[in-house]
């Protein structure tokens, strides 16, 4: 018999931190990858595809307390249920994480609720919803259909593309569905018809976390590092988007904090609409420099005319 553990992924490991990281060293290290991995870029890399998914796979559990302090029992203390395998990938190439998929049976809220008919494992789905799930079934009462939800977690750029999905779920059943673009957090769907003994399914949508872009309502928002010369100078710049790459034009003389807009790159809000991306400015430093560089530094530091010490200067000496 195959011993399960030898096939378990160890999350911390895959963050390069300890078993008893705290929050702030997971999210930091996370975000530190999530960065260097990301498939903006590493375009074409699968190794680099591949080592983001896992990272994301690893944030989404340790991340969360409960899920945390189920993995941790799982895996140091018995058979892990985290095990690697075709359920844990998408079609799409995106990460994602198996989702919570407790009863919560009655009382489910109609608001920002789409109803999707769905008498076949094909399901079309207008405003619908992604990735692997999982469902617990209590004993219902007899023949008596039971409505259940499930939580289920997409990454940003699968939340905003959308895209045929199949969601496989813990009693084995799996539906084909066609996820609408601009999907967004919170939003609920139905899906007739696939709950317990004929109830209905509803899907609530997370999106998680990005490792570069802030989503706040249809507002999204970067931090863009700029070197020296650039932010003197100003000039075009290529900015990533959940579009792709564009140009934007960086004024001359912009500051560190500076905000800068692109119109219409945000996220759509529930009428479609797109919202804007906010570019937040970084001035960096680097680290090295070559000779030359050196020599037109000191070349301009004796020709500029901007004394950012004087008033401090001249206050200190009574002037």
């Amino acid at each position: 018999m195959q011993n399960l553990r030898t096939a378990v992924i160890n999350y911390y490991e895959v963050l390069g931190v300890r078993n008893d990281a705290t929050p702030e060293e997971i999210k930091k290290e996370f975000r530190s990858l999530a960065r260097k991995y990301h498939p903006d870029m590493n375009p074409g890399d699968k190794t680099s595809e591949e080592k983001f998914k896992q990272i994301n796979e690893a944030y989404d559990i340790l991340s969360d307390d409960k899920k945390r302090q189920t993995y941790d029992f799982d895996f140091f203390g018995g058979r892990s249920r985290f095990v690697r395998g075709q359920n844990n990938k998408s079609n799409s190439g995106f990460p994602f994480s198996p989702p919570n998929m407790g009863g919560f049976w009655d009382n489910i809220s109609s608001n920002n609720t789409t109803r999707v008919k769905s008498n076949s494992p094909r399901t079309r789905i207008t405003t619908a919803d992604y990735s692997s799930g999982t469902t617990r079934t209590p004993v219902p009462p007899r023949s008596q259909p039971k409505d259940i939800e499930a939580k289920l977690t997409l990454p940003l750029e699968k939340a905003y593309q959308g895209g045929r999905e199949r969601i496989k779920l813990e009693d084995e059943r799996s539906l084909e569905v066609d996820m609408p673009s601009g999907m967004y957090n919170g939003q609920k769907i139905r899906l007739k018809g696939q709950g317990i003994r004929g109830g209905d399914l509803y899907l609530k949508i997370l999106i998680q976390s990005h490792p570069f872009f802030t989503l706040q309502g249809s507002e999204i928002s970067c931090e863009i590092p700029l070197t020296p010369s650039e932010a003197i100078v100003g000039g075009a710049i290529e900015v990533p988007t959940i579009d792709g790459l564009v140009k934007m034009n960086v004024p001359a003389g912009v500051k560190s904090g500076q905000r800068l807009k692109l119109a219409n790159k945000g996220y759509p809000n529930i009428r479609g609409e797109r919202g804007d991306q906010l570019v937040i400015i970084k001035i960096v430093i680097p680290n090295e420099v070559s000779d030359e560089e050196k020599k037109l530094y000191a070349q301009i530091r004796e020709i500029e005319q901007f004394k950012p010490r004087q008033n401090l200067i001249n206050s200190y000496q009574g002037k």
